[in-house]
């Protein structure tokens, strides 16, 4: 190559990586052809290795198509800008290609196409890879290493992944974050925690990955404690932590630790530059009561996305201001922000608080019209809980039996909470025979199916409902777990389930029920509490982390069936 055309690809290179590339790749590409560097294999595999990263795979395969001899450079850039943006199954192709042309892999090969594989989850075209690697003796490389551990660890298949990672003489921490990750996705939560504290050095994926692990296995104080930890060693948090950790905070009213989070993020700049770290953060306030300071960040956002608005619509719900967030829904609107399926099962949410039946109806109409969005099984809760408050039950019956797809329990059961508030016992009937068909298992489905006959006085229907619930209970050999006085947790068998001890008496509960009946029959129960059976648990709340510490007490109401987590009372 002569001096000139030196000096031309040295510019071609620097123009491919700067600022304006992705708006002047065909004006760069243009430059190579007239500098007659068109064949250039080392400049053409960066020029793909841009296409890779801008999503331009399309055009970089036109390129690729045009040159007369590729070399390996050259097809490991094709194979890894394909494993990154796809499609993944053209890295394989493109593999067979250049071992049908003759072209000997190298070590730079096999990592994108164990990600490509990785991408697709196809456990046979691994292992074939795989089996290539041990082929030609490139296993020992590691960056093949990792890629076959995330490679494995993706499938599932971690004795697979546990092998390579048993054979590497030197493991870095992203082998260790790969294998804490695969373990923990398979639910074996135990097995990664054990690795997290085998590791000699940690990066904050490592906290992060392990602190998301035990929140979303619930084992949330576990995840606030690590969380502690992490800080206490160092580790400062980075955006990934800050959305795993607030949610818990807020489940756990971990009001302070929350509020030590935002200002950690305000001096990080985390919550300024940052928009999940935001809307984290409404989310945090919002559901700890704290209205106000969401809204102040809401408001001083530099940069707001749909997230932010669904947030706060939400927030609002959540706290009973119905009425304010249709009004965000409005503003979000003359934003123009387009809402997604999320803010319509807000807004729908808050229309049920506020009493908007109709602003309701217009609503789920617009989305279904206007914006074609599909409803979901959450937007039809919504609607089935707006129409079942307002005593429109049977409207709400007619919009389940009108649904594409099946109604789940959820929305039977708020269905049959409406019909009983509202004196439908008909109607609560048939909602309550359709929640058996599907949840046969449920033993309160038979409870509340057995309180509707007696509100009737059907004693004998209650009576059969209960020999049906006899039987189910007979099935079940263990129950959940629960707490004793001390505060541990005891695994209860059958035999403390079915018998209960007083002053040396066992009192069998088929006793116990006939005595109910009973009672019930002499005071005809025609209220539509439902105390028949059992109490209803009205309300639950959350505690702070440790007892010294106060704490921001999280009041939820009987959950309403909307689906959108809003807590609304039936």
């Amino acid at each position: 190559m002569s001096r000139c055309g030196r000096e031309a690809e040295r510019r071609i290179l620097r123009l491919l990586h700067g600022h304006s590339t992705r708006t002047c790749l065909t004006q760069i590409h243009a430059h190579c052809l007239r500098h007659n560097l068109y064949q250039s294999n080392q400049l053409l595999a960066h020029f793909v290795s841009v296409c890779g990263a801008l999503n331009k795979m399309p055009y970089a395969r036109l390129v690729f198509l045009q040159t007369q001899n590729p070399n390996i450079l050259l097809f490991n850039s094709m194979i890894k800008g394909y494993s990154v943006s796809g499609p993944f199954e053209e890295s394989l192709h493109l593999f067979s290609l250049m071992k049908n042309r003759g072209i000997w892999p190298d070590n730079f090969t096999f990592a994108p196409l164990l990600k490509s594989c990785s991408n697709l989850c196809d456990i046979n075209l691994g292992r074939g890879v795989h089996a290539q690697i041990l082929t030609v003796g490139f296993e020992s490389h590691s960056s093949i290493r990792i890629g076959l551990i995330e490679f494995y660890t993706t499938c599932e298949r971690m004795r697979d992944a546990k092998q390579v990672f048993d054979a590497m003489p030197q493991r870095d921490v992203v082998s260790w974050n790969l294998m804490i990750h695969g373990f923990c996705k398979r639910g074996d939560v135990e097995m990664g925690f054990h690795l997290f504290r085998q590791m000699s050095e940690r990066s904050v994926v490592s906290w992060n990955s392990m602190i998301a692990s035990l929140a979303q296995s619930g084992r949330e104080f576990e995840a606030l404690d690590l969380f502690c930890e992490m800080w206490d060693n160092g580790f400062n948090p980075d955006e990934a932590t800050v959305v795993t950790v607030l949610p818990v905070c807020a489940r756990l009213g971990a009001f302070d630790v929350g509020r030590w989070i935002h200002n950690f993020s305000d001096t990080s700049g985390l919550s300024r530059d940052v928009i999940s770290v935001g809307n984290s953060l409404i989310d945090f306030y919002c559901k700890c009561g704290d209205l106000e300071t969401a809204r102040k960040i809401f408001n001083e956002m530099p940069r707001k996305n749909v997230v932010s608005w669904n947030a706060m619509i939400s927030g609002l719900t959540f706290n009973g201001r119905g009425e304010l967030g249709v009004e965000m829904f409005e503003e979000m609107k003359r934003e123009g922000v387009d809402p997604d399926n999320s803010s319509f099962i807000g807004v729908i949410a808050c229309c049920t608080h506020a009493g908007l039946v109709q602003r309701g109806q217009e609503l789920f109409d617009s989305m279904i019209v206007k914006h074609e969005i599909k409803p979901k099984l959450e937007h039809y809760g919504c609607m089935v809980d707006l129409l079942g408050r307002s005593g429109c039950v049977k409207e709400a019956h007619c919009l389940l039996r009108s649904m594409p797809m099946r109604p789940n329990a959820a929305l039977w059961g708020a269905l049959l909470s409406a019909c009983r508030t509202h004196g439908d016992l008909e109607l609560a009937e048939c909602a309550a025979k359709e929640l058996i068909n599907l949840e046969p298992w449920n033993s309160g489905n038979y409870v509340l199916l057995s309180n509707i006959y007696a509100e009737v006085g059907r004693w004998d229907e209650v009576e059969k409902r209960l020999s049906s619930l006899n039987c189910i209970k007979k099935k079940k050999m263990e129950r959940k777990s629960c707490f004793s006085g001390t505060g541990n947790v005891s695994s209860p068998t059958v035999k403390t389930l079915t018998t209960s001890k007083k002053e040396g008496v066992i009192v069998k509960p088929d006793i116990i029920e006939k005595e109910v009946v009973q009672e019930a029959k002499g005071n005809q129960i025609t209220s539509g509490t439902g105390a028949v059976i059992v109490p209803k648990i009205e309300e639950k709340a959350s505690v702070s982390l440790k007892k010294e510490a106060p704490a921001r007490v999280n009041v939820r109401s009987t959950y309403c069936g909307c689906g959108c987590g809003c807590g609304g009372n039936v």
